[in-house]
């Protein structure tokens, strides 16, 4: 078994990981964060932008942006290649806190800010796509079981987000974050419509307090596991 966490910056995904691990008896993969050699300059790029765009500058790209598109779908396609070797090899289920089936999300919106250029925009494109026919033409099949998002408003995105404290996600640090937040939001619920590589279950993040409420956290890992029992 294989079931990937979907959703925004500040969802709750790594909370949510965490105990679907525990209740279900799997392993839990979580996606390092501070390791990220590029993060710390993707985010000052994004100011360099907000700057460029401000004095009405023709090329207003995050110059960090490609670079770290690439390094995380990199590193996304190595782990959900491995969870599914391990899979196979151990019988060990697996959580994943992000998979690669969410990359375009960050991408394309990074392409309708302005912030990588059309051949950037066209050069991830063919790249996931390769990535993708790999997948599909595996011995054994590499997408999830079940995907499941956490949808989430504004509101509660940025509670979360100020509740973890990291300095570079907070809008006081960078005002043009709030902005991006709003973007990222709207993509992702084009990105809820589009997605199809797996059965999708949808947590309403807002309502369902499956970290500090034991009655939603039993109430989530129920429709978790009938979505699970669906798909055999």
């Amino acid at each position: 078994m294989l079931i990937t966490l979907a959703g925004p910056i500040g969802s709750g995904k790594t909370v949510l990981t965490g105990i679907l691990a525990e209740e279900l008896g799997a392993r839990a993969v979580f996606e390092p964060v501070d390791d990220n050699p590029v993060i710390d300059d993707f985010y000052r790029g994004n100011a360099i932008a907000d700057a460029r765009r401000a004095a009405g500058e023709a090329d207003a790209r995050n110059p960090y942006a490609f670079l770290m598109q690439v390094y995380l779908l990199n590193r996304r396609f190595a782990a959900i290649k491995r969870a599914r070797e391990r899979e196979r090899e151990t019988g060990q289920d697996t959580i994943l806190d992000r998979s690669i089936y969410e990359d375009r999300v960050f991408m394309g919106m990074n392409h309708d800010r302005g912030n990588v250029s059309e051949v950037e925009w066209e050069t991830y494109n063919a790249l996931f796509a390769n990535m993708m026919e790999d997948l599909e033409g595996a011995p054994y099949r590499k997408s999830p079981d079940l995907m499941v998002l956490i949808r989430v408003s504004f509101a509660t995105m940025m509670r979360h987000i100020r509740k973890r404290g990291r300095p570079f996600e907070q809008p006081e640090v960078d005002p043009g974050l709030e902005d991006y937040y709003r973007d990222l939001l709207r993509h992702y619920d084009q990105w809820e419509q589009e997605y199809d590589a797996s059965p999708l279950l949808v947590i309403d993040g807002d309502h369902e307090d499956f970290e500090g409420n034991p009655a939603d956290r039993a109430e989530v890992v129920a429709r978790v596991r009938e979505a699970l029992a669906k798909v055999g």
